[in-house]
């Protein structure tokens, strides 16, 4: 048991169950949850025929830190994918690609959220440096609400070598700072992109900005001078899935 991770939550434990159910080793139930959310579990997992169990609340709280919703799952590790697979990914999109990269992001809420976003956006991969940034773990998971099992998170051990094999693949590097000239809202996305969100507070390194093609800033209306980054990436993401659907042929 000890080389399993503990995922939990309904949202979590279902993608699981979904995309990769030989990870899932067994399921733990809090006693007296029995509700439609938790058959679709029971379901999913007797097709997969993974054990189900169950397990006092007070049990589950002392498995997990966090909000488990009476559903913890104990699974093989989790897969991060190295620069290899970037290739891979590219070579088999279509249309032009979206990428979202995040230069030393450390919370792992922020990453979960920025992962469930990068999913409901139509991203292609999230890359992330290799050191000194957030990476796949339960909490992760539980945030991310499922699009951890489906987006590729990519580790890269040099960011600025990555980012100029991107852009010898023809992709355009957006970077987002505070200072920039230009806004968001007046640089095209539609084509190949690498959008680059900064860490929190410390913003993109001066390396990872020099390999920018282009630099924007979010327009702050407000008495705030920058916004959360997972808000931020958010806003970008969606801002380039809006370019692409009104270039699209209706």
């Amino acid at each position: 048991m000890s080389q399993l991770e503990k995922i939990y939550g309904v949202h979590a434990v279902e993608a699981l169950l979904r995309h990769h159910p030989k990870r899932v080793k067994q399921i733990w139930l809090a006693e007296g949850r029995n509700d439609p959310r938790v058959q679709v579990l029971i379901e999913l997992a007797a097709q997969s025929r993974v054990s189900v169990g169950q397990a006092e609340r007070r049990e589950l709280d002392a498995w997990v830190e966090g909000v488990h919703q009476g559903v913890v799952a104990e699974v093989s590790p989790s897969q991060v994918w190295g620069e290899a697979m970037l290739e891979e990914l590219l070579d088999r999109a279509e249309g032009p690609p979206l990428l979202l990269v995040l230069d030393g992001v450390t919370d792992p809420h922020n990453l979960g959220a920025c992962l469930r976003t990068a999913d409901a956006a139509g991203a292609l991969a999230v890359i992330v440096p290799k050191d000194k940034s957030a990476t796949l773990n339960p909490t992760v998971r539980k945030v991310a609400c499922g699009a951890a099992e489906v987006i590729p998170l990519v580790a890269v051990t040099n960011l600025a070598r990555s980012l100029e094999k991107l852009q010898q693949r023809g992709l355009w590097v957006v970077g987002t700072a505070g200072e920039a000239e230009q806004e968001l809202y007046q640089q095209d996305m539609t084509g190949p992109t690498v959008l680059i969100m900064g860490a929190e507070g410390k913003g993109m390194r001066r390396l990872t900005r020099d390999h920018c093609d282009y630099l924007v800033r979010l327009p702050m209306a407000g008495s705030v001078s920058s916004l959360n980054v997972s808000v931020a990436t958010g806003v970008c993401l969606f801002e380039a899935m809006r370019q692409r659907r009104a270039q699209a042929p209706k």
